[in-house]
C-alpha cells in the first residue's frame, strides 16, 4: 500500500483515538463461510433472453439449480452479463414458472394442461394438415418451386450456428418459404 503523509496522519490519528478510547486493535481470526456452489454440479449454457448469446454458468445440486453467474471463458461476453442474464436464477427458481405443457382450445378461456406426448403429437398433426393442404409443387409459370407459404417460422437466438443451419435444413425440407431469426429482428 502505498502511504502518503497526510495518509499516514490520519491513520496514526486514528489509531491513538482508537486506544484512548479503550478499542482493542488485536488482530482477531476471521472464519472463512463455505461457498453455496461447494459441491455442487458445474455445467454450462447460453443465456435464453437475447441474441447475443452470452455463456452462463450453471451450478445445480440435487436436480436444482442454486447459482448462476456469467462464464468467463465464453468469447461473447467472457463472464459479464446484463440484468435479465443476471437474473437468470429468478426464473428457473420461481413457484409461478409454468412446468408443463398448457392448452388453450380455441374460443375457450381456460388453460388446461396437456401431456409432452400429446403436444407434440398435435403440433405435429396441424403442421402436416397446413402444408399438405397449402404446398404448391409448381408456380404460375409451371416452375418446380415444392413450397408452402402458409406456415413460417421464428428461430431462436439461444441456437448456436450449427443449431441454426440444421433448423433451417428442417424448415425448408419442409418447404417452409418464410424463414426468420430472432437475432435478425
Amino acid at each position: 500500500m502505498d502511504v502518503t503523509r497526510r495518509n499516514f496522519i490520519k491513520i496514526s490519528t486514528a489509531s491513538l483515538a482508537a486506544m484512548g478510547l479503550g478499542i482493542n486493535l488485536d488482530p482477531v481470526k476471521a472464519y472463512a463461510q463455505p461457498l453455496k456452489i461447494r459441491q455442487a454440479k458445474m455445467s454450462t449454457t447460453i443465456c435464453p433472453y437475447c441474441a447475443v448469446g452470452c455463456g452462463i454458468i450453471v451450478y445445480a445440486r440435487q436436480g436444482k439449480v442454486i447459482n448462476t453467474e456469467g462464464d468467463p471463458d465464453h468469447p461473447i461476453n467472457q463472464g459479464a452479463l446484463c440484468s435479465k442474464g443476471s437474473a437468470l436464477y429468478q426464473l428457473v427458481n420461481n413457484e409461478r414458472r409454468v412446468t408443463k405443457p398448457m392448452y388453450r382450445a380455441p374460443g375457450s378461456t381456460k388453460w388446461e394442461v396437456k401431456s409432452w406426448d400429446w403436444m407434440i403429437d398435435t403440433i405435429a398433426k396441424r403442421i402436416k394438415k397446413t402444408r399438405d393442404a397449402s404446398f404448391e409443387e409448381r408456380n404460375a409459370k409451371g416452375q418446380v418451386v415444392n413450397r408452402t407459404t402458409a406456415i413460417a417460422s421464428v428461430g431462436s437466438a439461444a441456437l448456436d450456428n450449427e443449431e441454426c443451419w440444421l433448423y433451417q435444413k428442417f424448415l425448408r425440407g419442409l418447404g417452409l418459404v418464410y424463414i426468420e431469426h430472432q437475432a435478425r429482428i
